[in-house]
C-alpha cells in the first residue's frame, strides 16, 4: 500500500494509521499525485483488519494549501475552453467525479478518521477534513472555503458535508465570502473539536484519541460510524452529483481564466461575471 507513494506517507502502529500529506506542491498543495493516491491509501486502510483508527495530518507547517490549480489546469485545458462541447464537458464531469470519489474515500473508510490541522487548510484541504469524523487544530491553524475566490463552485464535498458540522449559516458565510478563519473561530462554530497550543501537542492529542478509539471493539466502532452516516451519506451523494453536473456545465468562464492568470501573475483578480 505504501510503496511508490509520492504525495502521502502512511505509518501504522498499534492499530492506528497515520497518513501524512507530503505535497510535492508547496504547502502540501493537492496535485495529480494526491488525487490518484488518496483513494488508494484509504481503500487499503479500510480493508486492513489491523487498522482501527486513522490520523491524517500535513507535513511541515501546513495541512494543505488546497488544490494545486496550475498543476491541475494543464490537464483540464481542453475540457474548459469557451467552445467546449458535450464530449469535452462529459470528460470534465468524469474528472470532477473522480476527485469527489477521492475525498469520499476518506468518509467511506470504516475506520474513524481524525484530522489534525496545523497552519493553512484551504479549499481542498477543507474538503478532506470535512470528510473526516473528528477535527482537531493547533492554535496557528487557519481555514478557508476559498473556491469562490478562484471562480469555482466548491464541488468536492465541503458544501455538502459542512452543513451538518457547522450549520447552514456559518457554511454560507464561509462559502460566499471565501474568508479565512482562525482556530478559535473554527472551534466556536464546531469545525474543530479542540484547539491545542502547537503542532506537537496537537499530534499527541490526535494520536491519543485514535488510540482510545482503537481500544474499543473494532466492529462495533465501525458499525457505529456506519449508522451515524446513513442519512448524511445519502444527502451528500445527491449533492455531489448535482454540483458535478452544475460545474461541468458552468465552470468554464472568463472569470476562471482570470483567477488562474491573476494567481500566476500574483495580482488581484478582476472578475467581470463572464
Amino acid at each position: 500500500m505504501t510503496e511508490n507513494l509520492v504525495s502521502l506517507k502512511v505509518d501504522v502502529a498499534d492499530h492506528v494509521a497515520e497518513v501524512t500529506l507530503l505535497g510535492p506542491g508547496k504547502g502540501n498543495a493537492m496535485g495529480p499525485d494526491f488525487w490518484r493516491e488518496l483513494p488508494v491509501v484509504f481503500n487499503a486502510l479500510d480493508a486492513d483488519p489491523e487498522v482501527r483508527a486513522v490520523v491524517i495530518t500535513g507535513s511541515g507547517a501546513h495541512f494543505s494549501y488546497g488544490l494545486d490549480l496550475p498543476a491541475m489546469m494543464g490537464s483540464w485545458a481542453d475540457m474548459l475552453g469557451p467552445d467546449s462541447l458535450a464530449g469535452a464537458r462529459t470528460r470534465f464531469l468524469d474528472t470532477i467525479r473522480d476527485l469527489q470519489n477521492a475525498v469520499t474515500s476518506v468518509a467511506a473508510c470504516r475506520k474513524p478518521v481524525i484530522a489534525a490541522v496545523s497552519g493553512w487548510c484551504i479549499g481542498g484541504g477543507v474538503d478532506v477534513i470535512a470528510a473526516a469524523d473528528i477535527r482537531l487544530a493547533s492554535a496557528d491553524a487557519k481555514f478557508s472555503v476559498r473556491e469562490v475566490k478562484v471562480a469555482i463552485v466548491a464541488d468536492l464535498g465541503s458544501l455538502q458535508r459542512l452543513s451538518g458540522i457547522i450549520g447552514e449559516g456559518h457554511l454560507r458565510e464561509l462559502a460566499f465570502t471565501g474568508k479565512d478563519i482562525d482556530a478559535e473561530r473554527a472551534r466556536a462554530i464546531n469545525l474543530v473539536n479542540d484547539v491545542h497550543p502547537d503542532q506537537a501537542t496537537l499530534l499527541d492529542a490526535a494520536r491519543a484519541l485514535a488510540a482510545e478509539i482503537a481500544q474499543n471493539p473494532p466492529l462495533v466502532v465501525q458499525g457505529t460510524k456506519d449508522v451515524l452516516g446513513q442519512d448524511r451519506d445519502r444527502r451528500v451523494a445527491d449533492g455531489l452529483r448535482y454540483v458535478a453536473a452544475w460545474n461541468s456545465a458552468f465552470l468554464p468562464s472568463k472569470d476562471l481564466g482570470e483567477a488562474v492568470q491573476s494567481f500566476l501573475e500574483r495580482r488581484p483578480p478582476n472578475f467581470t461575471g463572464e
